[in-house]
């Protein structure tokens, strides 16, 4: 499957930088992983047959929550796209439902990076694009906000 960006460029575009959700978007998946874990050695330490049942079934359902935050985490970033290109920044989110923001880089006014402590650490945060003309756009929480910034006010 062709990234978006690829089906979209115009003659003479090239893409300067690409940028993706965060895999913060996982977090949920891995504790709800680290809780399955910790429930299948509990069941092992445990004698008593009631008990065993009661955590091998608590195991079982804490793994579908988690397969099923994998499985979401994982197609969030396989659905969204983040670009800068010398013309353009270029933003898609969605499968069926497609939502695409695309903006030329002369009608950008000015570019703000919005990171929490855990952000700054894990190198994610949210981008808000202020447009002459066009708006305000925010894409939350992406990789590198820092370097996606200096991408577009760059040139």
């Amino acid at each position: 499957m062709a990234r978006y960006i690829d089906e979209i460029l115009q003659p003479g575009e090239r893409v300067l930088y690409s940028t993706n959700a965060h895999w913060i978007f996982y977090f949920p998946a891995i504790v709800a992983w680290i809780v399955t874990l910790a429930l299948l050695i509990l069941s092992r330490q445990v004698t008593a047959d009631g008990l065993v049942l009661l955590c091998l079934t608590a195991t079982g359902l804490v793994a579908l929550a988690a397969l099923y935050w994998t499985i979401k985490g994982w197609f969030h970033r396989f659905t969204t796209e983040t670009d800068v290109t010398n013309l353009r920044v270029v933003h898609k989110t969605g499968f069926i439902k497609r939502r695409t923001f695309e903006m030329a880089l002369d009608k950008v006014e000015s570019v703000d990076v919005d990171q929490t402590i855990l952000g700054r650490i894990l190198n994610y945060g949210d981008v808000t694009i202020r447009g002459v003309g066009e708006g305000i756009e925010t894409i939350k929480t992406i990789a590198s906000p820092l370097a996606f910034r200096s991408s577009i006010t760059t040139r």
